[in-house]
């Protein structure tokens, strides 16, 4: 099997490299995961996510009935930022536990290049409840495979990090709240 740094080198992110990638994540994401290097992975998985992204707010747009662009901004922006979000929670998981020192490149990659894959599904309403489940299985590939972490401690941080998310906008919904009762 090739490796990704093999089939797509170091050089510019073009279209044709994402759909090699998203080719590659659908149909062997383990095997993508292992072959993923730093170098590669940091560009290559931006690009990615900015392209799904793009992808999932136009797609949004057809299901909502007033569209306007800020709606189209709030969309792209939550598509591109969740992913990094749930990156820096990770890393602070992996940082508290000790677990194995893995640089944020490689997990912003890990988590880019799930959620790359699932929003170009996620769009359609009914279709969240499939891939929001299988981007934190790919997730969990990606850190067993392309961070080394085992798997007992990898589904550990999974746990930790959707509750720690879960809490974190619980949080702020009740911080809105309360601003909009000062206000």
């Amino acid at each position: 099997m090739e490796k990704m740094t093999e089939i797509n080198g170091y050089g510019k992110f073009t279209i044709g490299r994402y759909f090699q990638i998203m080719t590659r994540m659908l149909g062997e994401p383990g095997q993508f995961f292992s072959d993923i290097s730093d170098a590669m992975s940091f560009t290559q998985a931006l690009g990615c996510l900015v392209i799904s992204g793009l992808f999932f707010t136009g797609a949004s747009l057809t299901q909502i009935h007033e569209t306007n662009i800020l709606m189209a901004g709030i969309l792209f922006l939550n598509a591109v930022a969740m992913p990094m979000i749930a990156a820096c929670v990770t890393f602070v998981v992996i940082n508290i536990s000790f677990v194995k020192s893995v640089t944020f490149v490689r997990l912003l990659s890990v988590y880019s290049y799930a959620a790359s894959v699932t929003l170009l599904l996620s769009w359609i309403p009914i279709f969240i409840w499939l891939t929001e489940p299988w981007k934190w299985v790919l997730i969990y590939k990606g850190l067993t495979r392309g961070c080394g972490l085992k798997r007992i401690k990898t589904l550990f941080i999974i746990v930790i990090t959707v509750s720690a998310l879960a809490l974190l906008f619980r949080y702020l919904g009740i911080l809105t709240s309360y601003m909009k009762g000062l206000i």
